[in-house]
């Protein structure tokens, strides 16, 4: 239980400077739209023509789902579980357990349907366009 402890810290620290990243990300054109982003990624998916911001939308959310420092936040859930259920059976010293000792368990399944999730979208970077490139920072 306690390793469980340690390694949630540790997650969760990352995964604190990760959404510190993205918050200081500035808004890309056509980002402001309701679904853009999920637009994007849906014309991206069936191949249908996508504008420069359309693709450079896709690009940017791609890129943000393949970092390694973005599986610290499904991670921080799964080792969340890990400890609530490990920490509920310490407690009981051996009786039986009880369903509220398996609560636990939604987080790891929310973790790892995230994770399935963000690896369906890094798959999608085979298909993007190589001609279009963000435009460099003036």
């Amino acid at each position: 239980m306690f390793v469980a402890l340690g390694v949630e810290v540790v997650l969760a620290s990352l995964a604190f400077v990760y959404v510190r990243r993205l918050l200081a990300l500035r808004a890309l054109p056509g980002a402001e739209e309701l679904n853009s982003y999920q637009k994007a990624l849906r014309k991206l998916r069936k191949n249908e023509p996508m504008t420069d911001d359309e693709v450079n939308l896709a690009r940017r959310i791609i890129d943000i789902r393949r970092s390694p420092l973005a599986y610290t936040v499904p991670l921080a859930f799964m080792t969340m579980g890990i400890f609530y259920v490990l920490g509920s059976l310490e407690y009981l010293h051996g009786h039986q357990a009880s369903e509220r000792t398996f609560l636990g368990f939604i987080p790891m399944f929310t973790a790892t349907n995230l994770i399935i999730q963000m690896r369906k979208t890094a798959r999608l970077k085979k298909r993007l366009p190589k001609q279009a490139a963000l435009q460099p920072v003036a």
